[in-house]
């Protein structure tokens, strides 16, 4: 008996992509659209993995997509929504990790301690290093790193601290090295951490012109600090500038620079919170659930928006009354979750774009 083997049926054909001279079927936002099955939902644009973006050969793969050897056929290789540059096809992913690039302000969590550096999670594929060269030492002394210092490691940083630190530079493998060599880095205390979606994609944070900022709170809850770390981990504490300005007019007074970097480094790998008043705390949880609201209805994450949500928060439904107390549902009126929280967004929204 004499079999033959006929070839594979060819994949689910999309609609031709237009040409790149042609804006008829392009989108104002920069989409291309592609082939929906009738069974899909008219109104989602959202490409899945091994789904045919394009089969003509004048469009260039990017990001996101992959063609076989010898074939024209550009298959989605992740979820996401589809990208058009010039002649350039790329696929913005729904979530991802974090990528680092040289200059970003992160904030991380330290994993392991090594020899000479630490192992900092910064929400990227591989973890970040921490090089013992690259911290201030104690006394803000600039020497050459011995093996005391390498004994004493821990002493600066040990596992489960959290720090914010700039990427200094990136492996040829993508692992990011970090530099806490600033008075604007080093330990975290006295504050809470947030966790959200990076520049990955979504709402989360997104890069902006300032990612670290203080913020004066209402309430007589005085000045908060807020850390927007690029790779979407979020620092909110108390604002710790005036034990720096008090030594600065200290230095100034006895003539003596170095004396505030030597004051600040001191303290700078303590583990002991201060104490911290309960306005102080309620301000601090108010913007706490500002940010968890702005991501839960998908709005990016920045200075902008945070302080605008924030505005409008403190007279939600025009109740100037911001002490904590139950609405008779067993609900804080300070809660920024559920439909409060999006009412209270797309106040903010409408405040921005107004």
């Amino acid at each position: 008996m004499t079999f033959s083997i006929q070839p594979p049926a060819a994949p689910p054909r999309a609609v031709e992509a237009a040409s790149p001279d042609s804006d008829a079927s392009i989108g104002s936002d920069g989409h291309l659209p592609v082939a929906r099955s009738a069974k899909r939902s008219k109104s989602s644009d959202v490409i899945t993995p091994g789904e045919v973006v394009t089969e003509d050969p004048q469009w260039m793969r990017g990001h996101g997509t992959a063609a076989s050897p010898g074939s024209t056929v550009i298959l989605a290789t992740v979820a996401g929504t589809l990208l058009r540059t010039n002649k350039l096809l790329s696929i913005q992913p729904l979530r991802a990790r974090y990528t680092p690039e040289i200059g970003d302000l992160v904030v991380g969590r330290i994993v392991s301690v090594e020899t000479k550096r630490w192992k900092v999670d910064v929400s990227a594929p591989l973890l970040a290093h921490l090089p013992l060269s690259a911290i201030n030492l104690p006394g803000g002394i600039l020497r050459k790193r011995t093996s005391t210092d390498e004994l004493a490691i821990r002493t600066f940083f040990s596992e489960g601290d959290l720090l914010v630190a700039e990427v200094q530079s990136v492996y040829q493998d993508g692992a990011a090295s970090l530099h806490t060599r600033s008075l604007r880095y080093g330990k975290l205390r006295n504050g809470v951490f947030i966790r959200v979606s990076g520049t990955g994609g979504g709402g989360g944070v997104v890069r902006a012109r300032r990612q670290v900022w203080t913020v004066n709170t209402a309430n007589g809850g005085g000045d908060v600090d807020v850390v927007l770390g690029v790779n979407g981990y979020i620092w909110i504490c108390k604002h710790s500038r005036g034990e720096l300005v008090a030594s600065s007019e200290e230095a100034k007074k006895m003539n003596e620079i170095t004396r505030m970097e030597e004051a600040v480094s001191e303290s700078m790998y303590s583990n002991r919170n201060d104490d911290i008043q309960p306005q102080t705390r309620r301000e601090i949880a108010r913007l706490t659930g500002c940010v968890k609201a702005l991501v839960e209805n998908g709005i990016r994450v920045d200075e902008e928006m945070i302080m605008a949500t924030y505005h409008a928060s403190l007279t939600p439904d025009g109740d100037t009354d911001m002490t904590m107390h139950d609405d008779g549902d067993g609900e804080d009126v300070e809660y920024l979750g559920g439909s409060k929280g999006s009412r209270i967004v797309a106040a903010a929204v409408e405040a921005v774009k107004g």
